[in-house]
């Protein structure tokens, strides 16, 4: 049996040693080129889920004092007159064509009375010349002159804020409007959708008021906003326009 040589065997065996040699250097290479990737999808995570919630919580703000613009605001008894009549207006067309038999007529006079109550109801709760909106991280809340303030959190998108046997209240944030829908145990429905102009000094609020047993009725009222500290503010009821809200000096005239 022939020998290998000292020399020779001493040298045979760190031949033998390197592939664990070689493997050990190129895991531990392995593990410290993965750990930035691993520490970087566990921070991305967090990263993520606080962009959802910042993005949850982006609001339009609604902050400050706002008064009615009258003049581009609907006027209630000429919405009603375009309402009823496009609403006679098609019952007519029905009954020439024959469609829908002789009750089509009827039938319109007694959607006109509805959409005329709705009328009503729409200028009663739209009767605010004014608001006052204090937004904050966690809520917005309208106040009303002689009514309850509308309460809204600006962090969930959808929320019940009233519930009784008098009726139910909710609030939504759709895209970049903020709606208040009320629902009467009667079956009618009122909401009230806020939208905040690109520039940030003037506000739309659509009022619509629908039920189950006739057209909707709907009014646009168009606010500006105003600095309190630096006007004198006030309103006036007037016999042709209701009440008329005016920062102009105290001493000016009103138009009655």
């Amino acid at each position: 049996m022939k020998r290998t040589p000292p020399h020779r065997q001493s040298q045979a065996w760190p031949l033998l040693q390197r592939p664990a040699v070689l493997i050990g250097s190129a895991g531990l290479l392995w593990v410290l080129a993965l750990a930035p990737l691993a520490s970087a999808s566990e921070t991305a995570a967090p990263a993520a889920q606080d962009q959802r919630v910042q993005n949850t919580i982006l609001r339009p703000n609604f902050t400050g004092h706002w008064e009615q613009d009258y003049a581009r605001s609907d006027r209630w008894d000429d919405e009603l007159y375009r309402t009823v009549n496009e609403l006679q207006r098609e019952a007519l067309l029905r009954h020439q064509r024959g469609d829908g038999g002789p009750w089509v007529l009827g039938n319109a006079r007694r959607q006109a009375r509805s959409v005329m109550a709705k009328a009503r109801l729409a200028d009663m709760v739209t009767g605010q010349g004014a608001f006052e909106i204090v937004q904050t991280r966690e809520q917005v809340r309208i106040e009303r002159a002689g009514d309850a303030p509308l309460i809204c959190s600006t962090i969930t998108d959808r929320q019940e804020t009233f519930d009784s046997v008098h009726g139910r209240e909710s609030c939504a944030w759709e895209r970049q409007q903020l709606l208040f829908e009320v629902v009467l145990p009667e079956g009618v429905t009122i909401e009230h959708r806020f939208s905040l102009d690109p520039g940030g000094d003037a506000m739309s609020v659509l009022t619509r008021v629908s039920s189950r047993d006739a057209p909707p009725f709907a009014l646009r009222q168009f606010y500006q906003r105003y600095d309190k500290s630096t006007a004198s503010f006030r309103c006036v009821q007037t016999l042709s326009r209701g009440q008329v809200c005016s920062t102009e000096d105290p001493g000016a005239e009103v138009p009655r």
